[in-house]
């Protein structure tokens, strides 16, 4: 596959390798704490510090994290022009954090907080969560800039997304299995578009073989290494060759 603007969709997966489990599986989050009564934005509203015992302990498994091969390998070849955009489904800004500076992210991130009063911006760093939940000058209940189920993906983000999904030629599709609307919308956008899609996951998804034109069913990290380093040596032998 060769292109001229690729862009990537990532999810749970690829955060995996980071010691980060997919919320939804057996070790993830939501084993341990019902979304229903602390992913939502009503049950924060009704009882923030209850929620917020979940967002210490997930701010906690973030700030311990560490970009892995799949990060490092998407932010390189951004650097290289290849791709143009990261659109991720998490909230972890590892993404940020390997070196990648066009990140849309369709559910926030951790890296500041609000009021969901009067909305007072805070930065994360060196804000104390001591007393839960951690509150505002005003007296309201601060929370991370994070979508909560029940809330709207911020728009500018997602009509970027989507205006880049109908422009490129190539999407990589990498430890998501694409079935949550909006993000699902992507590779069928992409695909309508003319675009080739690349899916990097180790099981199938229900893009697979419907969507999907390749499937490489390895971790994010070693299939994004062999794919960086075939990129190089492509490059290397064009560079010889001139």
């Amino acid at each position: 596959m060769q292109s001229r603007y690729a862009i990537a969709l990532t999810g749970a997966g690829i955060s995996v390798e980071s010691g980060i489990p997919d919320f939804r599986s057996e070790e993830g989050l939501w084993s341990k704490y019902d979304p229903m009564e602390y992913a939502y934005i009503d049950s924060f509203r009704i009882n923030p510090g209850k929620v917020w015992n979940m967002l210490v302990e997930m701010d906690s498994l973030f700030a311990g994290a560490r970009p892995n091969e799949a990060h490092l390998a998407l932010a390189e070849l951004e650097k290289s022009g290849i791709i143009k955009m990261v659109v991720t489904q998490n909230i972890d800004s590892l993404h940020q954090r390997a070196g990648s500076s066009n990140v849309v992210e369709f559910h926030g991130h951790f890296r500041s907080l609000r009021c969901d009063t009067c909305l007072r911006a805070y930065t994360r760093k060196g804000l104390a969560f001591d007393k839960l939940p951690p509150l505002c000058s005003c007296g309201g209940p601060m929370r991370p800039e994070i979508v909560f189920f029940g809330e709207g993906i911020p728009r500018a983000g997602y009509l970027s997304a989507v205006e880049a999904a109908g422009r490129c030629d190539l999407m990589l599709v990498v430890g998501t299995s694409a079935s949550v609307a909006p993000a699902s919308e992507l590779p069928r956008i992409a695909k309508r578009a003319g675009a080739q899609v690349l899916e990097i996951n180790p099981g199938k998804s229900e893009l697979s073989g419907r969507i999907t034109d390749l499937h490489i069913a390895e971790p994010a990290g070693k299939a994004l290494r062999n794919i960086l380093k075939t990129v190089k040596e492509r490059r290397s032998q064009i560079e010889e060759t001139n």
